[in-house]
């Protein structure tokens, strides 16, 4: 019989064709020098080599198969011994984090040979994992080495001795420890490095995300201005051949300032997230803010049946804020409350001046909301309830533009409900203002003159349909107007002599801002009325359009009752 056929090759002998033998893994286990036990994570012993075997005085069949603990249990002679405790609680941390474990010198008796008692022993036991390719532990390999001579001659001669022997094991299992943590440590700072480096990577991806979204959201805004200003203003000039009851007109106005709304909604709510919401603060009476508010909102609630009641105090209530952001935030308010409540239903708003603040509520008989929901309804894109018959279509932006203009002004705004159908109630809380001058009492007077007609205006536009929308409705109010579409072709026009330009900033070829650099710089120049007309609306934009040379800022989609108004007052301030 042929070496292949009749046996093993031994480690590192040749086969017959003179290749190599792969080794005998077991026979090398078997021959390892050190007492190797290979257990499941139960704890249950699957292989032992000769040198354990001899160690222990024990036979392999008297321990493949059966529990470590209930072939090696502790010494119920000795009250003392810990030897199964401190080796089971080595092997179960092991076999949770998948990490090798060195033990400390450990006294664990063996039962005697005989099998009457235990004999003393001592071991130096190391615990390993063997794992899988998905890193799941599959057995423990248990090595012990047999220190109980090393012991008993440490026990032998002086105490200097002994103290010496017991130091050097101290030392060594120390030296053993520090060798295994450090070890661990540097594996654990090395996960802590690769996560950190992962966590990094998406708070990156986070904020380019977040970026993009901005972004998106702002020029959305943005670009939806020109088209709804363009429709805006073709449903005033149909409104000028149509009676005033007409209702096709009306529905097509509601709808355009229901889209209006919505983009401003877009770009306010942009704004609040990257902190670029801007405040124009003054000392100012509240009670005028709620009032102009009410008094704006009351047509709507009265044209779907619903009832809005108002309820302020005799005295003034100064806050410092910004007049048009709180007319916003208490508008954001009623139209959420027209939203959700339903014909004959009631709204009431309160306002009151307790200790150091002015307090505002609105509440509603409406749908309300569950109470673990009131936090919610204050982040972006979050509605009381769906879209449906009875509730309107939304964004979900109003809200979280009404939080962030109560936190810019110092004050903080709450919403509760007792449950669904039961209504609900917003609570503002604003500071006081710190000064008791009488402020924001009495109403600015009206025109003494109307808006002047017979202007020669110069409109510059890109947009077509909005140019030729808003030179119908000039025209309506008599005034002589000529159009053009790109930057350079105003610098053209502008040769001729005009009273008034009304221009837009993103052009074509030239923008507003050189336009009115240039026209500024033009003989004459100095005395022209420039108005920016421009769908970017924030402070810095205002600021931007002064410093090229415009003298009005005004925003898309353009409101010619703002535009008369504008006229009028230049007007007025000639005449005085």
């Amino acid at each position: 019989m042929t070496a292949a056929a009749g046996h093993r090759e031994a480690p590192g002998t040749s086969t017959a064709d003179g290749r190599t033998a792969p080794p005998d893994h077991h026979r090398l286990f078997d021959a390892l020098p050190s007492p190797l036990l290979v257990l499941r994570p139960d704890f249950v012993i699957v292989d032992v080599n000769r040198a354990y075997l001899s160690a222990t005085s024990t036979e392999r069949s008297a321990l493949v198969g059966r529990s470590l603990f209930d072939v090696f249990p502790d010494n119920p002679a000795d009250p003392t011994a810990d030897g199964v405790a401190n080796l089971r609680r080595s092997l179960e941390t092991v076999a949770a984090t998948g990490r090798p474990d060195t033990m400390a010198i450990q006294r664990y008796d063996i039962p005697a040979d005989d099998g009457g008692g235990f004999t003393e022993r001592y071991w130096s036991p190391v615990n390993s994992p063997v794992l899988d390719e998905a890193g799941r532990v599959t057995h423990l390999v248990h090595r012990v080495e047999d220190v109980t001579e090393f012991v008993h001659v440490r026990r032998v001669g002086r105490a200097q001795d002994r103290a010496r022997a017991e130091a050097q094991m101290r030392s060594e299992g120390m030296e053993i420890d520090l060798f295994v943590r450090a070890r661990e440590i540097g594996e654990g700072n090395t996960q802590l490095r690769r996560a950190y480096r992962q966590l990094e990577s998406v708070a990156a991806q986070l904020r380019q995300q977040k970026e993009a979204k901005d972004r998106f959201i702002a020029t959305l805004s943005h670009e939806l201005r020109n088209p709804l200003a363009a429709a805006t203003a073709a449903a005033e000039v149909l409104a000028l051949d149509l009676p005033p009851d007409n209702t096709v007109v009306a529905v097509l106005e509601r709808q355009l300032a229901v889209l209006a709304r919505m983009s401003d909604d877009l770009l306010d709510a942009t704004r609040s997230l990257t902190g670029r919401l801007e405040l124009i603060r003054e000392v100012l009476d509240l009670r005028t803010v709620v009032r102009t508010a009410v008094a704006d909102a009351r047509p709507a609630f009265a044209g779907t049946g619903r009832f809005l009641h108002l309820d302020v105090p005799d005295d003034p209530v100064p806050v410092d804020g910004d007049r048009l952001r709180l007319a916003q935030l208490l508008g954001n308010l009623l139209t959420n409350a027209q939203k959700y409540t339903l014909p004959g239903q009631h709204t009431h708003v309160l306002l009151r001046r307790t200790a150091g603040h002015a307090e505002l509520a609105v509440r509603d008989e409406g749908i309300g909301f569950a109470p673990g929901q009131a936090e919610e309804l204050f982040e972006v894109f979050t509605r009381a309830a769906p879209a449906g018959p009875t509730t309107p279509e939304g964004l979900g932006l109003g809200l979280a533009v009404v939080r962030t203009v109560a936190g810019l002004h110092g004050g903080r705004v709450t919403a509760h409900s007792e449950g669904s159908g039961r209504g609900s109630v917003f609570r503002l809380a604003l500071p006081l203002a710190t000064v008791s001058a009488q402020v924001g009492a009495v109403p600015r007077p009206a025109a003494r003159y109307p808006a002047p007609a017979g202007l020669r205006v110069l409109l510059v536009e890109d947009n077509v349909d909005l140019a030729t929308t808003y030179r119908l409705l000039l025209e309506h109010r008599g005034h002589e107007v000529t159009c053009v579409h790109t930057g350079p072709d105003a610098i053209e026009a502008a040769g001729r002599p005009f009273d008034l330009v009304l221009c837009d900033i993103a052009l074509p070829g030239l923008d507003g801002y050189a336009v009115a650099r240039r026209l500024r710089a033009a003989p004459g120049g100095q005395t022209l009325r420039l108005v920016a007309v421009s769908g970017f609306d924030g402070a810095a934009d205002r600021e931007r359009s002064g410093a090229a040379g415009f003298d009005a800022h005004l925003a898309k989609p353009l409101d010619l009752t703002d535009l008369d108004a504008l006229l009028r007052s230049w007007d007025e301030a000639g005449d005085d």
